[in-house]
């Protein structure tokens, strides 16, 4: 039977709900808020938000929520606070279904094979 279990800072998820862990390369102080791609198996995300006082860890969490069309409660930086490589923990969607989200934004599965340009 499911439960509630508490994550730290206020963030509470149901026991047994699916979770991922996302490696992220965060640049701060970009001209807009966007996921842009993959860097081998690291997601590149842009942010507005200058890396200070958690601001761009802020801004991070908000885009990559936007992006997987979840609450922004649901993606949060649980390591790399004061580092630009973070890891996004993504509460309540499997592996397979970040990256099928993520696809449907043109960005996809980092372990998928690439098409060679001509």
């Amino acid at each position: 039977m499911p439960g509630i279990e508490a994550v730290g800072a206020g963030f509470c998820r149901r026991t047994g709900e699916a979770t991922i862990k996302l490696q992220i390369k965060a640049i701060p102080a970009s001209s807009r808020n966007c996921v842009a791609g993959w860097l081998g198996n690291t997601l590149k995300v842009r942010v507005t938000a200058p890396a200070e006082r958690g601001k761009a860890n802020a801004a991070v969490e908000a885009t990559i929520a936007e992006a997987l069309g979840v609450s922004r409660g649901s993606a949060r930086v649980v390591a790399g606070k004061t580092s630009p490589r973070k890891v996004v923990e993504i509460i309540g969607l499997s592996e397979a279904e970040v990256y099928h989200r993520l696809s449907r934004g043109g960005i996809g599965d980092p372990s998928a094979p690439r098409e060679e340009s001509p």
